[in-house]
Protein backbone atom coordinates (compact mmCIF):
# COMPACT_ATOMS: atom_id res chain seq x y z
CA UNK A 1 0.00 0.00 0.00
CA UNK A 2 1.39 4.08 -0.48
CA UNK A 3 2.52 5.69 1.95
CA UNK A 4 -0.36 8.47 1.00
CA UNK A 5 -3.07 6.19 1.22
CA UNK A 6 -1.66 4.43 4.86
CA UNK A 7 -1.53 8.06 5.88
CA UNK A 8 -4.87 9.13 4.83
CA UNK A 9 -6.09 5.92 6.47
CA UNK A 10 -3.85 6.13 9.47
CA UNK A 11 -6.39 9.64 10.11
CA UNK A 12 -9.16 8.14 9.25
CA UNK A 13 -9.92 10.46 6.27
CA UNK A 14 -12.22 9.13 2.86
CA UNK A 15 -9.15 8.21 -0.02
CA UNK A 16 -9.67 10.02 -2.85
CA UNK A 17 -7.44 11.27 -5.68
CA UNK A 18 -7.02 14.58 -4.86
CA UNK A 19 -5.73 13.64 -0.81
CA UNK A 20 -3.87 11.33 -2.61
CA UNK A 21 -1.79 13.02 -4.60
CA UNK A 22 -1.81 16.32 -1.69
CA UNK A 23 -0.01 13.85 0.26
CA UNK A 24 2.48 12.63 -2.11
CA UNK A 25 3.05 16.66 -2.88
CA UNK A 26 3.91 16.97 1.04
CA UNK A 27 5.65 13.67 0.98
CA UNK A 28 8.57 14.46 -1.38
CA UNK A 29 8.87 17.79 0.18
CA UNK A 30 11.81 18.73 2.01
CA UNK A 31 10.27 22.34 3.10
CA UNK A 32 6.85 23.89 4.22
CA UNK A 33 4.56 23.90 1.06
CA UNK A 34 2.05 26.88 0.62
CA UNK A 35 -1.51 27.04 -1.14
CA UNK A 36 -0.05 28.14 -4.40
CA UNK A 37 2.92 25.66 -4.19
CA UNK A 38 0.56 22.62 -3.81
CA UNK A 39 -1.73 24.00 -6.73
CA UNK A 40 1.54 24.25 -9.07
CA UNK A 41 3.29 20.79 -7.82
CA UNK A 42 -0.94 19.52 -8.80
CA UNK A 43 -0.94 21.42 -12.00
CA UNK A 44 -4.63 20.92 -13.90
CA UNK A 45 -5.69 17.84 -12.08
CA UNK A 46 -7.83 19.31 -9.55
CA UNK A 47 -9.97 22.33 -9.28
CA UNK A 48 -8.52 25.73 -6.60
CA UNK A 49 -11.15 25.16 -4.38
CA UNK A 50 -10.84 21.12 -4.12
CA UNK A 51 -7.06 21.88 -2.96
CA UNK A 52 -8.19 24.53 -0.79
CA UNK A 53 -10.59 22.23 1.12
CA UNK A 54 -8.30 19.54 1.02
CA UNK A 55 -5.71 21.52 2.65
CA UNK A 56 -8.52 22.99 5.09
CA UNK A 57 -9.65 18.74 5.88
CA UNK A 58 -6.12 18.20 6.54
CA UNK A 59 -5.28 21.11 9.12
CA UNK A 60 -8.45 20.07 10.84
CA UNK A 61 -7.72 16.30 11.18
CA UNK A 62 -3.97 16.68 12.51
CA UNK A 63 -2.04 15.31 9.36
CA UNK A 64 -0.42 18.51 8.44
CA UNK A 65 0.02 21.36 10.55
CA UNK A 66 0.38 25.68 9.60
CA UNK A 67 3.61 26.82 9.64
CA UNK A 68 4.61 30.16 10.60
CA UNK A 69 5.83 32.41 8.07
CA UNK A 70 6.66 36.15 7.22
CA UNK A 71 4.16 36.49 4.87
CA UNK A 72 0.69 37.04 4.89
CA UNK A 73 -0.30 33.50 3.18
CA UNK A 74 0.17 30.01 5.28
CA UNK A 75 2.39 27.71 4.60
CA UNK A 76 1.91 23.99 5.63
CA UNK A 77 4.05 20.53 6.79
CA UNK A 78 3.52 17.23 7.72
CA UNK A 79 2.77 16.31 10.95
CA UNK A 80 5.72 14.33 12.38
CA UNK A 81 4.07 12.93 15.11
CA UNK A 82 0.39 12.12 15.16
CA UNK A 83 -1.76 15.39 16.25
CA UNK A 84 -5.26 14.88 17.50
CA UNK A 85 -8.27 16.81 15.71
CA UNK A 86 -7.81 20.88 15.83
CA UNK A 87 -4.76 19.96 18.60
CA UNK A 88 -1.25 20.50 17.30
CA UNK A 89 1.71 19.43 19.14
CA UNK A 90 4.57 21.06 17.66
CA UNK A 91 7.03 23.27 19.89
CA UNK A 92 9.92 23.11 17.31
CA UNK A 93 11.80 26.25 15.29
CA UNK A 94 10.89 27.05 11.66
CA UNK A 95 13.62 28.73 9.35
CA UNK A 96 13.59 30.99 6.49
CA UNK A 97 16.23 31.26 3.99
CA UNK A 98 16.07 35.20 2.73
CA UNK A 99 17.88 33.60 -0.28
CA UNK A 100 15.51 30.76 -1.97
CA UNK A 101 12.45 31.51 0.64
CA UNK A 102 11.72 27.99 1.54
CA UNK A 103 10.90 27.60 5.00
CA UNK A 104 11.32 24.08 6.92
CA UNK A 105 10.29 22.78 9.99
CA UNK A 106 13.58 22.03 12.30
CA UNK A 107 12.59 19.20 14.48
CA UNK A 108 15.21 18.93 16.56
CA UNK A 109 15.56 22.68 17.95
CA UNK A 110 13.11 23.37 20.58
CA UNK A 111 11.77 26.38 21.36
CA UNK A 112 12.46 26.91 25.24
CA UNK A 113 9.98 27.33 27.40
CA UNK A 114 8.82 30.86 27.94
CA UNK A 115 6.75 31.63 30.99
CA UNK A 116 4.13 34.05 31.17
CA UNK A 117 2.81 36.27 33.65
CA UNK A 118 -0.66 35.25 35.89
CA UNK A 119 -3.64 34.86 33.56
CA UNK A 120 -2.43 34.56 30.12
CA UNK A 121 -2.90 30.86 28.41
CA UNK A 122 -0.98 30.68 25.23
CA UNK A 123 -2.63 28.54 22.49
CA UNK A 124 0.16 28.18 20.12
CA UNK A 125 3.99 29.03 20.41
CA UNK A 126 6.25 29.52 17.15
CA UNK A 127 9.82 30.42 16.56
CA UNK A 128 10.64 32.26 12.83
CA UNK A 129 14.35 32.19 12.35
CA UNK A 130 15.11 34.30 9.07
CA UNK A 131 18.64 33.97 7.92
CA UNK A 132 20.34 31.49 5.26
CA UNK A 133 19.67 27.78 4.71
CA UNK A 134 22.20 24.83 4.42
CA UNK A 135 21.40 24.76 0.53
CA UNK A 136 22.34 28.48 0.24
CA UNK A 137 24.98 29.33 1.84
CA UNK A 138 27.50 26.75 0.24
Amino acid sequence: MKQAHTLLKQYNLRHTDCREHIVDIFLQSTYALSHADVEEAIGDRHDRVTVYRTLRTFLDKGLIHRVLDDLSFPKYALCKAPCAVHEHHHAHVHFKCNQCGQTNCLEDVVIPTVVLPTGYRPAETNLLINGVCINCSV
